[in-house]
């Protein structure tokens, strides 16, 4: 089985330009989840027969965030959102930017033989002023929904995480230090999931090197130099490891400042 991920930032606007649907075909993914939808299913324009869509649009603001999960067998249930029970614990309330969730950042499809969780993690902000919503409330809650599905079943989780993990995981380390994206908060909110028995899937068969990534800024041709940050990932629960067959970032693929990555399963 193939699995794929990408912040489309902007669904309406990939599709438009042609870019969304040579990604289909190139890649073949069994299942897609996307982040940065940017619109409700109605609005997206995209026919694609084989697969059924589920998405979770953003309430509280139009036009922002999202996540969906596009699939060619049908899960035995999907949901939107965190858990009330998780969401109360961790206090993930309104902050000034708004209810996180309530902008569709996380949805969860159930399988047969695991779960899958499309998730778009809050950006800390370029001053910081989310990090604090980010660090003390997201990262823990989110990280305490997928171990409860563990529970259950194994877990694959994916999509844009707003965070380089390691310094070989964005081409300038030393003059991003403490930058959003690669504060030592944000770094350990992943460290948390490694701890927890997650493995990630691209940093198993590529344990170290630096030059892949999957996320560009617009300014001074960065993704032309390959001036970028690997801030999308695929996680899986560690039973799921015997499985895993391959772990790709395909960086050819434009349309977004983000790149598709994909895994194989044998499952």
């Amino acid at each position: 089985m193939k699995l794929a991920s990408w912040n489309v930032n902007g669904i309406r606007g990939i599709h438009k330009k042609g870019l969304f649907l040579p990604f289909i075909e190139g890649v073949k993914p069994d299942i897609v989840c996307l982040q940065e939808t940017k619109a409700e299913q109605h609005q997206s324009e995209i026919d694609l027969p084989e697969y059924k869509e589920y998405w979770n649009s953003s309430t509280a603001r139009k036009g922002y965030a999202g996540t969906a999960i596009f699939t060619k067998e049908s899960p035995s249930s999907v949901v939107l959102g965190l858990p009330e029970n998780i969401v109360e614990k961790y206090s993930l309330s309104k902050d000034t930017y708004g209810d996180p969730n309530k902008e569709g950042r996380v949805i969860t499809a159930e399988y047969k033989d695991f779960f899958i969780v499309s998730v778009y993690t809050p950006n800390s902000k370029g001053d910081l002023s989310r990090l604090n919503l980010r660090h003390k409330h997201w990262d823990p809650a989110f990280l305490a929904h997928v171990k409860q599905l563990n529970k259950q079943k194994p877990v694959i989780f994916c999509g844009d995480l707003n965070v380089a993990h390691t310094p070989d995981d964005l081409a300038h380390p030393k003059e991003n230090e403490g930058e959003h994206g690669f504060t030592k908060e944000e770094r350990v909110g992943v460290d948390n999931i490694i701890r927890a028995g997650f493995v990630d899937s691209f940093r198993h068969f590529t344990p170290k090197g630096k030059e892949h990534y999957t996320w560009w800024s617009h300014f001074r041709n960065a993704r032309a130099r390959n001036i970028g940050w690997r801030i999308d990932y695929f996680f899986i629960s560690q039973k799921l490891l015997p499985k895993l067959r391959s772990a790709k970032i395909h960086s050819g693929f434009l349309g977004s400042d983000h790149c598709p990555i994909s895994i194989e399963l044998d499952v």
